[in-house]
């Protein structure tokens, strides 16, 4: 091998390394809010030995400040108030419009305290059961668990026909489903805030379900605020009559249940998108789910295998391949 072959495998050896060493800073600039789950470190033992009440709550109109923490609606000013009780519900609210669920048009809803809602009857269950459940009940469950807000916390609904909510509503829609030229004309708000885990009034959760409506199209947003570690069972998703339809959020049934605030499936952290007026069967991943746009950065693994662009670490797809066309280069002027 003469003398110029060898500064010239030396150049590229050099290159190469150079890459190598230089790819996890430059990764850095595609990071994006990360989906995975991260465990509870702190769970809390909690009882859930009280007998549900049947009898819907009371409930009344008093301000509260109007706040918009994280990924939440605006909620506080203006909102009906629920009373305080454990296990309760509000009375049946009259809804302005239809909200279509999977093919049915319901005039009503109740938003149940323990983390829930339901079309035909208030729902004072606070043990949660796995979706798919095949039950007789159609069910919206953003956080389904044992909670009690008679102690600290706020439980309120707000409806929407005009404003700047409609507005936010209708960005979003667009933004998660594209293509549907949506144009939203009404939404309702229910909001769980600071509300406190049966028998441990020192935590707080805040999350809140949004239910959108225009034309023949509706949708759900859940959306997730401060979420207190809890070795309760919890299940956050949907399920119809029969299970028909039904999506079980990741983290349901499981000890990292705090990672709701921090995972999404329209890559806003801590918000779940849905469309439910389709009338065809799903299984627990909705035909609905928005893919993530050519800008946005796929899936990854712990070692960053399946990827186009590493989150954390590792290299870029682009870096990657150009190291590897080297290396066969060097390779190559070797075996001559």
């Amino acid at each position: 091998m003469d003398k110029e072959l060898v500064t010239m495998r030396n150049q590229i050896m050099l290159f190469v390394l150079f890459l190598l060493m230089t790819s996890k800073v430059t990764t850095a600039d595609f990071a994006t809010t990360s989906t995975t789950d991260v465990p509870s470190t702190t769970p809390v033992t909690t009882s859930t030995t009280d007998v549900p009440s049947t009898t819907p709550a009371t409930t009344s109109t008093t301000d509260v400040p109007s706040t918009t923490p994280g990924p939440l609606y605006p909620f506080g000013a203006g909102d009906t108030v629920s009373s305080r009780s454990d296990d309760g519900s509000s009375p049946p609210i009259t809804l302005e419009q239809p909200f279509v669920y999977f093919g049915k048009p319901y005039q009503q809803i109740y938003v149940n305290h323990n983390g829930h809602l339901t079309f035909n009857e208030a729902f004072a269950s606070y043990k949660p059961y796995r979706f798919p459940a095949f039950s007789s009940r159609d069910l919206i469950a953003p956080f389904w668990t044992d909670l009690d807000n008679r102690w600290n916390g706020t439980i309120s609904y707000r409806q929407y026909s005009s404003g700047s909510v409609l507005q936010q509503a209708t960005q979003d829609i667009n933004q998660y489903f594209p293509n549907l030229g949506f144009s939203v004309n009404w939404v309702f708000v229910a909001t769980w805030d600071k509300v406190a885990y049966y028998n441990n009034f020192g935590t707080e959760i805040t999350f809140q379900v949004v239910l959108i409506a225009g034309g023949q199209s509706s949708f759900i947003l859940m959306n997730y605020g401060e979420i207190a570690p809890t070795t309760q069972d919890i299940q956050a998703g949907y399920d119809t009559v029969s299970s028909i339809h039904y999506f079980s959020i990741p983290g349901s049934f499981q000890s990292n249940d705090t990672t709701f605030s921090n995972t999404s499936n329209v890559n806003v952290a801590g918000r779940w998108a849905f469309q439910t007026n389709a009338t065809t069967s799903t299984t627990d991943v909705p035909s609905t789910t928005p893919a993530p746009t050519s800008d946005e950065p796929f899936a990854v693994d712990d070692f960053c295998i399946d990827s186009i662009f590493c989150k954390g670490q590792g290299l870029t797809g682009s870096v990657y391949m150009l190291s590897t066309l080297l290396i066969l280069v060097f390779l190559t002027i070797l075996n001559n």
